[in-house]
């Protein structure tokens, strides 16, 4: 697994370093918002993987590792989970978790999928929500590929077309009524979560990257983005789509149309549905799945 590592942080390209210095602080603060949405994608996927026990599982961007420990679970004591991420933060919270509940068959470890992955080292290859942010997914998917064994499978969740995902893009469109979107050279999470919504774009990447017997499964879930209006609005403003135009706006000129932004982005949570947990509004993913050639 060594080939997966970044051991040297100073090898860490400009999106690990905003990842670790900028997203970090605030992805852990609404872990309970992104781990509990992200998982209802998961969860609707995992049950209906060819996974079985003895696998030799990689996790890519395994985040707080949740996806990872479920994996391990399944495989059993004589399969093995490798969960890799570029965020430190993420990956020591990953470590605790799975040390809590004694499992001993999975291991975190820090790497970046656009570097570097071992080769011909597992069976499976998972990855959820984190494809989109790949500068480079061709090179990216084609390393998970050579990741596999001959015949080995992947599966990748990623988020549909942005008009199918109000819970993102709803709070992006308010923002923009009233700042000015971000330039070329705004610093970001990578190319946007939106990035492979396209079903004939993305099938061109994966073939582009070796794979065969790709298939695309639709997986539509609410998920809850606050358990308050004011932490919808708090949330969007400082993750995602939204959060992006508003950081990039600039302090000044942001915190000049803060109230407006919140006062018509409180009127569009509190028309979503609402129950005693919180505020759901809809999301869609494509589960897309596919083959290294044996």
């Amino acid at each position: 697994m060594e080939g997966a590592m970044v051991l040297d942080e100073s090898d860490d390209t400009d999106f690990v370093k905003f990842w670790n210095a900028v997203l970090e602080p605030k992805f852990t603060k609404y872990r309970h918002i992104l781990q509990g949405g992200l998982s209802r994608h998961s969860a609707a996927v995992l049950p209906n993987l060819p996974l079985v026990k003895g696998m030799k599982v990689l996790d890519v961007g395994c985040g707080w590792g949740d996806m990872s420990v479920q994996v391990a679970e399944i495989v059993g004591p004589e399969g093995h989970v490798v969960g890799i991420d570029c965020v430190d933060a993420f990956l020591e919270e990953a470590r605790a978790d799975a040390a809590a509940k004694g499992l001993d068959n999975v291991e975190f470890r820090r790497g970046d999928a656009e570097i570097a992955l071992p080769e011909n080292a597992f069976d499976y290859v998972i990855a959820r929500f984190g494809t989109m942010f790949f500068a480079n997914p061709v090179a990216a998917l084609r390393r998970m590929r050579l990741a596999l064994r001959p015949g080995g499978q992947m599966t990748h969740i990623v988020w549909r077309r942005r008009e199918d995902n109000p819970a993102w893009q709803a709070a992006k469109d308010i923002t923009l009524r009233h700042l000015p979107p971000p330039g070329d050279d705004a610093d970001t999470c990578g190319p946007g979560p939106f990035s492979m919504g396209n079903q004939e774009m993305v099938t061109a990447m994966m073939e582009s990257a070796g794979y065969e017997d790709i298939v695309f499964a639709r997986v539509d879930e609410k998920i809850m983005v606050g358990t308050s209006p004011q932490e919808c609005i708090d949330f969007a403003l400082a993750v995602g789509p939204a959060g992006e135009v508003f950081r990039e706006a600039g302090a000044e000129l942001a915190d000049a149309k803060r109230s407006e932004i919140e006062a018509d982005m409180r009127d569009f949570f509190e028309s979503q549905e609402i129950d005693e947990t919180g505020i759901w509004v809809p999301t869609s993913s494509w589960v897309i799945s596919a083959r290294n050639p044996a």
